[in-house]
């Protein structure tokens, strides 16, 4: 296919209520996506960038100018010779910028598929038609409010709890779930990075508490430091912002670092490097799951064909459109009985609704081929 323009629009979505983790507290869902024209058809994708450099040394602005400048130049200059697949080898030259180049492979990749009547799920290799479903539980005001929404989110039949943590908020918070909604519970926490060697006590002590796993707890570079870890606690030990390539992932799980992956495709560059973590991973029988970054229905409806892989074993990330937005941009997802349906149309499976996307949009510029 041939790349013909991309429109870059950005996105103020807001959430229902704020989500804070040990880095950002956000109330509004500021997003960056792209929207691939090529002479086969259309296809969409989210950036998983934040507005700020806070999760990764990536942002929206800075996405942006790099895909402007650098990487749709290359893409156009492919002319008929473009295919998603063709997307990492001739962008490889440009370091980092992972989560802008996943974007335009994605969109590409929706509109190749689109084209093809074959959908994301089964192009990966998805083994299932539904994935179950766990919830993120940002760091509260005080533990009620903890409490309120844990509460309500495994009586709207959440299979998982996820609780971010940091110094400060850690032990008690936790503690306090598990004594109250029982052994049963799978709960697990995530630290983005919040802590470090000196806090391996610390991090012990939630040996007790019979978690799935302890997420990120140290500096994302520090990957012999997280072996260590794993080799101290008894909690298994799970890596997010440490896995940017497949070739890391494969370092990680030999160096006994991680335990269980968390598979955020943003992060590692695209849907196809994700692929390759997940094979490494079910070689070395390792757990993955597949993470989120607020994502809209566009951004969810890839997670989820991602999530429907059979090397992933654990509830991800990819909640019900109503965890975050009153109104989603594409018809919601919804949970029943624990899961979500995974997409079976073309491509990524759903369309924005441009009335609703319409209104939440800030700016939109195309970029056409030269």
């Amino acid at each position: 296919m041939k790349l013909e323009s991309v429109e870059l629009r950005r996105l103020n979505v807001p959430l229902k209520s704020a989500f804070r983790t040990s880095f950002s507290s956000v109330n509004l869902h500021q997003v960056l996506w792209v929207h691939a024209i090529t002479d086969v058809g259309e296809g969409w994708a989210e950036c998983g960038a934040n507005e700020r450099p806070d999760y990764s040394s990536e942002f929206h602005d800075g996405a942006a100018t790099v895909l402007k400048e650098f990487l749709l130049p290359d893409l156009f200059a492919l002319g008929n010779d473009l295919s998603a697949e063709a997307v990492a080898p001739t962008l490889h030259w440009a370091k980092g910028h992972r989560m802008a180049k996943a974007a335009i492979e994605t969109a590409l990749l929706d509109a190749q598929l689109r084209a093809a009547d074959q959908s994301l799920a089964n192009y990966l290799g998805a083994t299932k038609d539904r994935v179950p479903a766990g919830v993120s539980v940002g760091i509260m005001d005080s533990l009620d409010e903890l409490m309120r929404f844990v509460e309500g989110y495994l009586a709207e039949g959440y299979l998982r709890i996820k609780l971010k943590i940091e110094p400060g908020w850690d032990y008690e918070p936790v503690r306090l779930v598990r004594k109250t909604f029982g052994d049963d519970l799978l709960l697990q926490v995530d630290a983005n990075t919040a802590y470090t060697r000196d806090d391996f006590d610390l991090l012990k002590r939630l040996d007790e508490f019979n978690l799935l796993l302890i997420e990120q707890p140290i500096n994302e570079e520090d990957v012999l430091g997280h072996a260590k870890l794993a080799d101290y606690i008894e909690t298994p030990v799970c890596l997010d912002e440490s896995i940017i390539s497949a070739d890391i992932a494969r370092d990680a799980i030999e160096l006994g670092a991680a335990e269980i992956i968390n598979i955020k495709p943003s992060r590692v560059g695209g849907y196809l490097e994700s692929k390759k973590i997940h094979d490494i991973a079910v070689a070395s029988d390792v757990a993955v799951w597949c993470g989120g970054m607020l994502e809209t229905g566009i951004g969810r409806a890839a997670n989820l064909a991602l999530a429907a892989m059979p090397g992933f074993t654990l509830p991800g990330d990819t909640s019900a459109s109503s965890r975050y937005f009153a109104v989603d941009t594409t018809e919601p997802f919804v949970l029943v009985d624990g899961h979500i349906s995974v997409p079976t149309g073309p491509g990524i499976g759903v369309d924005p609704i441009m009335e609703i996307v319409d209104g939440y949009t800030v700016s939109k510029e195309w970029i056409n081929k030269p």
